[in-house]
């Protein structure tokens, strides 16, 4: 596949009218006229260079070129939301090479014949790629007077030296329309200006081989011109639709994110209505999770999951009855074992929801102890899931320092301190070095869980920025 045509920007900013003739994104007027007059000016001073140099091609190979060029044009992909690419300038770059400006300015102008645009639009582009043509025919025709010995390798640096004029330029020109049209331009030119450089790279080794043919050869060498061009276009058919589906899977993904989001934040409000004492906990269980894992590199569907998991961890909590969910005070032995059935209950609600079967085993596992000592299993060490010692942890210092009716919140110095102590023995000892470091780079507020995104209104989309937080 070759990226060779790096031009139309296609996209505003949201604020540009509507024109009949221009489209969207239209320009202010006064630097329009500008430019058109600009334009005008090089076209006319380039056609008339140009026009110097002579027709050298037979017409059925420029009207050859011209068709693969607005074919190519036709078949372009968009690789940025205002930048698309094809291989129309292919045509282009042969035709300075093997034919002359003449023919390279006529090919390049009529690439943009068949574009599917408004009449102001079609007539810059047209002009910026005729524009485009004439200078890269002259380019190839200073080039080829170089003294060189071997015919092929002068004609290799005359392909790679209009190849670099020709995508050079047209980014260079299409950036100043894109500037014209409101459109973003540091994306643009940031993508624009290696693309240009790595696809000449890649044309001139295309163009140059066929352009030794038809000019050392037989000019019927032209054909083979034809293979490479309709495998190139297919192939950026078939990228096209590769990436329509792609862009509809993630657009699938992302609702599904949404949705198991939405579904985990009904669960907890629900929650959180029964329990007044703890409402907000969940929440912030949930962002202290995410954090930690994101610090320990786990992956970002694992992120993700340690978000929803942290969301969900108590929701066994509607289970238990409210005589003892309720209760402002210690409870008894027999109450303590009624709550501790809550990770249970809470695996048996989630491993009926559709894939939540890995949450469902991480909350049933949230209160185990890596020395064995914890419930529903007792089971220890690293055979307690990853994102559950994570959620132990951050369970326990969440708890910690909130308050509660029988008892005040702890501060978050004596909280930390516990968390230290209990490392090895309750708690993951590497979980909680990165639990604390998390906590030392969120800063007070963040120990705190006081900033806004530990709400659970700010947890409502799966494209939560983990910056935001401790990891920033």
């Amino acid at each position: 596949m070759l990226p060779t045509k790096l031009f139309s920007p296609k996209g505003t900013d949201g604020d540009a009218r509507i024109s009949l003739i221009w489209g969207a994104g239209q320009p202010n007027k006064l630097p329009l006229l500008g430019y058109l007059g600009a334009l005008i000016s090089g076209i006319a001073v380039c056609a008339t260079f140009v026009s110097g140099y002579g027709w050298t091609g037979p017409i059925w190979v420029v009207a050859l070129l011209s068709l693969i060029a607005a074919v190519a044009e036709r078949g372009s992909i968009s690789l940025l939301p205002d930048l698309d690419v094809s291989i129309s300038l292919l045509p282009v770059v042969f035709a300075a090479v093997a034919l002359g400006p003449v023919e390279a300015m006529i090919v390049a102008a009529l690439s943009m014949a068949t574009l599917p645009i408004p009449l102001m639009r079609w007539g810059v582009y047209t002009g910026l790629r005729a524009l485009t043509g004439g200078v890269a025919g002259i380019v190839g025709v200073l080039t080829s007077r170089l003294e060189v010995d071997q015919a092929f390798v002068a004609v290799a640096i005359t392909s790679l030296a209009v190849a670099l004029t020709t995508h050079v330029l047209d980014a260079g020109l299409s950036g100043i329309t894109a500037l014209l049209r409101r459109v973003r331009l540091n994306e643009f030119m940031r993508f624009a200006i290696p693309q240009a450089v790595v696809s000449s790279l890649l044309i001139a080794t295309v163009v140059g081989p066929l352009a030794y043919g038809y000019e050392y050869v037989s000019r019927w060498s032209i054909v083979l011109f034809l293979p490479p061009a309709i495998i190139a276009h297919r192939l950026f058919s078939l990228y096209r639709e590769q990436r329509e589906l792609a862009h509809d899977l993630g657009a699938a993904n992302l609702r599904l994110e949404r949705s198991r989001l939405s579904f985990a934040r009904s669960l907890v409000a629900a929650l959180d209505a029964r329990d007044r004492y703890t409402a907000g906990h969940s929440a912030a269980v949930a962002i202290y999770t995410r954090d930690v894992a994101s610090e320990l590199h786990l992956g970002a569907d694992a992120v993700k999951t340690a978000h929803l998991a942290g969301l969900l961890h108590d929701i066994g909590k509607v289970g238990i009855p409210p005589e003892v969910l309720e209760k402002p005070g210690p409870l008894t032995p027999e109450e303590r074992l009624r709550m501790e059935e809550h990770p249970v209950i809470g695996e048996r609600i989630l491993e009926n929801v559709e894939d939540y079967a890995e949450i469902a085993m991480i909350v049933r596992h949230h209160h185990e102890r890596v020395d064995g000592k914890g419930y529903p299993d007792s089971i220890a060490g690293v055979a307690i899931p990853r994102i559950s010692r994570i959620i132990c942890v951050a369970d326990a210092y969440n708890a910690m320092t909130s308050g509660r009716p029988y008892r005040g919140a702890l501060p978050v110095a004596e909280a930390r301190k516990r968390l230290r102590d209990g490392a090895g023995t309750q708690f993951d000892a590497e979980v909680v070095d990165t639990f604390l470091d998390v906590l030392t780079k969120g800063g007070d507020l963040y120990s705190r869980g006081a900033t806004s995104h530990f709400a659970i209104e700010a947890q409502a989309h799966p494209e939560l920025d983990v910056s935001e937080s401790s990891a920033a």
